[in-house]
């Protein structure tokens, strides 16, 4: 890969009156090869607020794409949703704090001691680089490929919301920073957690746009409405003749949440 680029970022508060709407778009960089996650960036550089590493990259790369970004000033979501014994994935988070990322994520259904050791780990991690904010973490609730039927077969009880609910307040209680959620589940996610936990919302499609594999989804108005703070967005826009310019038309999108019905 080339040399990283400098690149300014545009770093505001996750308050939607003051972040562009563009601001709140997580790009799911869903690419075999880091050649592709950088060609994808740079590609939507400016055209949306973070760039999300997984599971597929960094199993092919490692953190290679990762350390790209930020050294590109990016910011970056690790999304490679730990879910292990407590010491093991407090050691993983703080090497995910020491590449410096923005976000990382855990599963909540690993418990709540799995969940503090991990807070624990990226605060060590910001303390060893000297930086005041550490990564954030955030918990996944529930999949959203999982349907209600899904959830039961694996032995969740309840409803998708009931189940989404327990794990939110479970990860709050535990010290992380907010949740990844389904567009379903934002509105009682907000009301049971308060206006400060981080509620991040994959199975966002465009209005336009098909569902995919994801079984609960939104449109980005929609989800916007419902409170969620950032957006995460693949396909619709990785997948698009011009990214940039699907990207620009689901910030647009995204604005008509801001103004009055």
């Amino acid at each position: 890969m080339n040399r990283p680029k400098t690149f300014k970022f545009l770093r505001g508060s996750t308050k939607m009156t003051t972040m562009l709407a563009k601001e709140k778009i997580i790009v799911a960089l869903d690419v075999p090869s880091a050649e592709a996650a950088v060609q994808v960036a740079e590609k939507l550089h400016g055209h949306v607020g973070v760039f999300k590493v997984g599971l597929e990259v960094f199993t092919a790369e490692g953190p290679v794409v990762a350390r790209y970004l930020v050294a590109a000033g990016e910011q970056v979501f690790l999304d490679l949703k730990f879910h292990d014994i407590p010491n093991t994935v407090h050691a993983a988070a703080h090497q995910a704090g020491m590449l410096g990322v923005n976000l990382l994520t855990v599963h909540a259904s690993g418990g709540r001691k799995m969940m503090e050791a991990a807070v624990e780990g990226v605060r060590a991690a910001a303390k060893a680089r000297g930086v005041a904010q550490p990564t954030r973490i955030l918990a996944v609730t529930a999949l959203t490929s999982l349907a209600a039927g899904d959830l039961g077969e694996v032995g969740f009880q309840g409803s998708p919301e009931e189940i989404v609910v327990r794990l939110a307040r479970l990860a709050q209680a535990a010290g992380v920073d907010g949740v990844v959620a389904s567009p379903r589940e934002i509105a009682v996610i907000r009301q049971a957690c308060g206006a400060n936990f981080l509620i991040v919302t994959p199975g966002i499609r465009p209005a336009a746009g098909a569902a995919n594999d994801q079984a609960r989804t939104a449109t980005p108005a929609s989800a916007i409405r419902a409170g969620a703070d950032y957006l995460v967005i693949g396909r619709p826009i990785t997948g698009a003749s011009d990214p940039a310019a699907a990207a620009d038309a689901i910030a647009a999108e995204m604005e008509t949440a801001f103004k009055p019905l």
